[in-house]
């Protein structure tokens, strides 16, 4: 039976193919150039086949291939693995080409279909321009044994058009629902909840005169109920012929629904060695050369004449640069010539060796990779390379929420979608915009209303800690009570929470009952305020906060810097409590905790078999020092209200009261661990050495094996043993003292981090980028051995104490000062969990108790030389 090809194409097609020509051949010299669409017409497709099969030097087909012969079923089962196969689901794959590497991706399909049936539970449309290659290739695929595979269960069809058409296709059809699917993840589906486990975002009514806490529930919808999910396949790096910008719009445009299951399949070509890049788009056989030539007939096809470009008087001719990562391939002219196009009766110009661009293709850095995946508002799921690591395939989603780059003009709104941002501060460090405040919103509002069930919500997940409750409470109330001061204005009604509300606890782990001064709480779970009247309180906070942001905008108030110190106070006081009650939850995840919503479930022993495949280090240390390292930055609470400093805000770069004022320390010479202790290195040590250590409360023991601790549940030793432990100052201490070493200092362990850290855009797993550690990159071969620690904060051997020219702030002033009691030591860095603006800003500081087990903190050795 012939295959399906559905027509998508606009009748506009052709002529905007003739407008772009004619407006690329007009332009001046040095500046010609023709669409790249032109290379794959129905001769092009064959001739790029012949590159495929006969040019080795090619070497992007044959790394993607590599992976997909070895890797289809991981990649089928990790696009699945959050929703499951759902009957009535979309595969597309934009330009699809002869679907040789795609046979892979479609058998593995076929596997996860339980049974055949007369409606194929998965529809695949291949993509592309021309009509009868989609029939041969689609025809050709039928009558192979994976045809006989796909019967009953993978549908395959072509669409015939554009990128532009198919998309267009989607979404003006039944394939595509425009909004997000609110769809529990197999994960929480096979969670067993009673009315009073469900999370509380369903909650609508408040409490009763009783007192007792009163919830709306609904059962979780059922797959049956939902929109299938969409799958997007990208693959070959076409995306390398849209330049950066164009590139990031084109994925931002795709129709992935935020945290809905849809994921996008992207090919990507490192950015490889000049010499390698330039043969492989133009090899010793010519294959290249006569698929770029044959662009010229598609040039005069357009235009009316498909001789119009006489071959004999052009040559084909690419260089590559390796500062831009782009590689760029042009026709030249052999000869001075002018070309006579009848539409329009035009005439065209060429000097003798001017280049007309047909092709560009951009090579992707981990650093361009990762802006790329910010500005498309992507997450990385999963990510395969080639045995000779030269090539990528990323699995990626739409979620939730992200956290953008903070050279980003964006920020992700409560939607999950990109909105811009409207600037305050020409800092990333300074007054936080609206649009951030909402999107540290998403992320606080998925955490306390997504990942706490109701039973939950007045226990103590941690002893040392109040119960959940709490916490939603005491982050507008901790707004309020500062904007009160600030303005000069009433507390938000109920009045009474400042009392209940104002302020957490941190108590002596060794004895409770000694803690800083603190808000005095229920004790009774009848006398806590009800969870609705706490989040009406809380949109009543927000709302007062935008509306001060509104009359910075009107002109009724005018920022300050005190302002600007207030908004960025509370902004990151609520960001660090998000991780506090994450850390928290971790120790009920897998017996009560729900895993985040709207982002993929990890694959784990895929993920585990890619991890294995990092390249072991070729040296374990590196040798830093003698050196002088500059600590901390100039950020004066006490000029805020000078004359000469009041109204500049915008240019301010804040931080906390223990940031302040720069300093210079000397440090000698030492060598540190490339990467911190993993959970792996740790047990080893562990098992010989019991007696001296604890176990971390980041492991549990199940059936008499260690696990480690996710948010989705423990997982096996063997799938975390890369990941850098969680574990208390004391232990890791310990575990550096038998290695024959130490913890490093502040300084030392900043200098190796300015030295070597990647940042969030080179790939460091910060901001939710992951909602778990992965294993460290750092002291690879590549980028000077730049790479991140693997998410997680690191502690130092220096205690948090105060230091000459330390002044407490007026504003918080038991933020630090109620710490320096020789039982906490300073922390640095950040972990998954931790946002950009707070992991990035070089002069933050953290600490914990150096006994406490339970906050996300890793440790690397130092060595005295």
């Amino acid at each position: 039976m012939p295959a399906e090809i559905v027509d998508v194409q606009t009748s506009e097609n052709l002529r905007a193919i003739q407008l772009q020509i004619l407006d690329g051949l007009q332009r001046p010299a040095g500046q010609k150039n023709l669409p790249t669409m032109l290379l794959y017409d129905e001769r092009g497709l064959r001739l790029y086949d012949d590159i495929t099969t006969m040019a080795p030097e090619y070497y992007l087909f044959g790394a993607e291939e590599d992976i997909l012969k070895n890797h289809a079923m991981d990649i089928v089962m990790a696009m699945h693995n959050t929703t499951g196969c759902i009957p009535g689901e979309t595969v597309i794959e934009l330009g699809a080409g002869s679907l040789r590497k795609t046979s892979h991706i479609l058998r593995s399909l076929s596997h996860i279909v339980d049974s055949p049936s007369r409606v194929p539970s998965i529809t695949y449309y291949a993509l592309d321009l021309e009509k009868r290659e989609l029939e041969r290739t689609l025809n050709a695929i039928a009558i192979s044994d994976i045809g006989s595979d796909l019967k009953g269960k993978v549908e395959t069809k072509g669409m015939w058009g554009t990128y532009d058409d198919g998309l267009k296709y989607l979404k003006s059809t039944g394939l595509y629902a425009p909004t997000a699917i609110d769809r529990p993840s197999r994960l929480e589906a096979s969670m067993r909840f009673d009315a009073r486990d469900l999370s509380p975002s369903s909650t609508t009514s408040g409490s009763d005169s009783s007192g007792a806490h009163v919830f709306d529930v609904s059962p979780p919808s059922t797959p049956e109920e939902v929109q299938p999910p969409l799958h997007i396949m990208f693959l070959g790096s076409s995306l390398g012929n849209f330049n950066r910008k164009d590139g990031a719009a084109f994925l931002h445009s795709l129709p992935l629904r935020p945290g809905s299951g849809d994921t996008l399949l992207l090919g990507l070509d490192h950015a490889n060695e000049k010499d390698l890049i330039e043969e492989a788009y133009n090899d010793p056989r010519n294959h290249t050369k006569r698929f770029i030539m044959n662009g010229l007939r598609g040039a005069g096809r357009a235009l009316g004449n498909e001789t119009l470009f006489l071959e004999d008087k052009w040559d084909y001719v690419n260089v590559y640069d390796d500062i831009e990562r782009r590689h760029e391939a042009f026709y030249k002219s052999k000869i001075s010539q002018v070309l006579h196009i009848p539409d329009g009766d035009i005439s065209v110009e060429f000097q003798e060796n001017e280049l007309v661009k047909i092709e560009e293709s951009w090579k992707f850095s981990e650093t361009d990779a990762y802006t790329l995946f910010s500005e498309s508002n992507l997450r990385p799921v999963q990510r395969w390379i080639d045995s000779t690591s030269r090539y990528s395939l990323w699995l990626l989603e739409r979620p939730a929420f992200i956290f953008p780059l903070l050279t980003s003009p964006n920020a992700c709104n409560s939607s999950g979608e990109l909105v811009p941002k409207k600037i305050y501060s020409s800092s990333p460090f300074g007054v936080p915009s609206p649009q951030e405040w909402e999107n540290l919103w998403a992320a606080w509002d998925m955490i306390t209303l997504r990942m706490i069930p109701p039973s939950m919500l007045f226990q103590k997940p941690i002893d040392l800690r109040h119960i959940c409750l709490f916490y939603l409470g005491h982050i507008p109330t901790f707004l309020d009570i500062h904007l009160s001061r600030l303005l000069s204005e009433p507390h938000t009604d109920p009045v009474g929470f400042k009392d209940i509300f104002e302020r957490g606890i941190d108590p002596n782990v060794d004895d409770p009952s000694q803690c800083h001064p603190h808000s005095e709480v229920p004790q009774n779970d009848k006398d806590w305020p009800s969870l609705n009247s706490i989040l009406q309180f809380r949109s009543r906070v927000r709302n007062r906060l935008l509306k001060l942001y509104n009359d910075f905008d009107n002109g009724n108030l005018t920022l300050t810097r005190k302002m600007g110190r207030i908004l960025f106070m509370t902004f990151e006081h609520e960001a660090l409590h998000a991780e506090t009650l994450l850390y928290m939850l971790l120790q009920r995840a897998g017996s009560g905790t729900i895993p985040p919503h709207g982002f993929a479930i990890p694959e784990w022993n895929s993920l585990a078999s890619s991890w294995k495949s990092i390249p072991p280090l070729v040296k374990d240390t590196v040798t830093l020092g003698p050196a002088v390292v500059e600590l901390g930055h100039d950020d004066a609470e006490g000029e805020d209200e000078l004359t000469d400093c009041k109204f500049n805000a915008k240019d301010r770069e804040f931080g906390w009261d223990n940031e302040h004022p720069k300093r210079h320390v000397d440090v000698q010479e030492f060598r540190i661990s490339w990467r911190p202790i993993t959970n792996g290195q740790y047990y080893d040590t562990f098992k010989k050495n019991k007696d001296k250590f604890h176990v971390p409360a980041s492991w549990v023991e199940e059936d008499g094996e260690i696990r480690v601790r996710t948010l989705y549940g423990p997982v096996p030793l063997s799938v975390a043993e890369d990941w850098p432990i969680f574990a208390s100052y004391d232990d890791l201490s310990t575990y550096a003292t038998v290695k024959g070493g130490r913890l490093p200092t502040e300084p030392e362990l900043r200098l190796f981090y300015d030295k070597f850290q990647c940042g969030f855009e080179g790939g460091a797993n910060l901001g939710f980028r992951n909602w778990h550690p992965v294993p460290a990159t750092t002291g690879g071969k590549q980028n000077g051995g730049k790479g991140h620690n693997g998410g997680v904060w690191e502690w130092t051997s220096t205690e948090f104490d105060k230091y000459d020219g330390f002044i407490p702030s007026k504003l918080y002033p038991g933020y630090s000062m109620d710490f320096f009691d020789g039982a906490h030591q300073v922390v640095i860095g950040g972990s998954y969990a931790t946002i950009p603006r707070i992991a990035e800003r070089r002069s933050l500081r953290n600490w914990y108790q150096r006994n406490y087990p339970f906050a996300w903190v890793g440790a690397r050795v130092v060595y005295d030389v």
